[in-house]
């Protein structure tokens, strides 16, 4: 199936729409999920003032694969707890919002250069979950998730985006959910942030903002401070995807600014 013959089809399915807004979440520690404090509120906040989607796509830091890009197209995507040393409140929690297979098919079909595929094993690690929990409690929108390839470089992720923007203008929320700086080697509770955490935190909105997202993929000129911000990159790819995705008519808007345990930022960002 050609490009074109998928988007007629994808707008067959979907009713038209005002541009959605692309939103990415710093998800923080799983425990946001049940915890009252300011990041759960400012999600449940958000939550009530984005327009209503008509289906959700998720790029999560947690579903990492290597060598192939995957888009689950279960009808029913399962509650993934990915996680260990959390109470039992944390696993009982539930999210049993339906997939959209239809949708999930033809974003296959939008990302055929990309060799996308299928897959019907995975559902909703709590990259997705426990931000969408807030976002939409009820779970009566349907999500399905866009795994993140870690064998491709910064630049790949940067540009699959772009692929992907059709879909905003037929009520589809496109949310990444990750951290710009995430380094839980380095952590302290209750510590003050690192130099080198506010550095790239700051470095990261100072070219979000100028648009300048081609600087954000560069990571010989990023250096060693990308290394110590992002020892591995998968937290850092859903907020590159999410960039690339911007268009010059987005007004910018950044929200939970603040840097946690020391080394992990909750900056988060819309376009709208």
């Amino acid at each position: 199936m050609g490009t074109a013959q998928s988007l007629a089809q994808l707008k067959d399915g979907l009713k038209a729409s005002d541009r959605m807004p692309l939103v990415f979440l710093g998800h923080g520690s799983p425990m946001n999920a049940i915890e009252d404090n300011a990041y759960s509120r400012s999600w449940i906040e958000l939550g009530k003032t984005l327009p209503r989607p008509q289906a959700i796509l998720v790029i999560s830091a947690h579903w990492m694969t290597h060598g192939s890009t995957l888009v689950d197209v279960s009808k029913m995507p399962r509650t993934i707890h990915d996680f260990y040393g959390f109470p039992q409140e944390l696993h009982a929690v539930q999210y049993p919002a339906h997939g959209k297979p239809e949708l999930a098919r033809e974003v296959i079909s939008l990302l055929a250069s990309h060799h996308v595929e299928g897959d019907e094993t995975w559902g909703l690690d709590h990259g997705a979950w426990s931000v969408l929990a807030r976002l939409y409690p009820e779970a009566d929108v349907p999500v399905f998730q866009l795994s993140i390839d870690m064998s491709k470089d910064l630049d790949w992720h940067l540009k699959i985006g772009r692929d992907l923007a059709d879909l905003r203008r037929r009520g589809v929320l496109i949310l990444g959910s990750g951290n710009v700086v995430h380094n839980l080697r380095t952590m302290r509770w209750g510590g003050k942030p690192y130099d080198w955490a506010e550095e790239f935190d700051t470095f990261f909105a100072e070219k979000l903002e100028a648009r300048d997202v081609a600087a954000l993929a560069d990571r010989t000129a990023m250096g060693n401070l990308f290394r110590m911000a992002q020892p591995t990159p998968d937290h850092y790819l859903p907020a590159l995807t999410i960039a690339g995705l911007g268009e010059a008519a987005d007004r910018l808007t950044f929200m939970n600014t603040s840097i946690d345990i020391s080394s992990v930022s909750m900056r988060s960002f819309i376009f709208h």
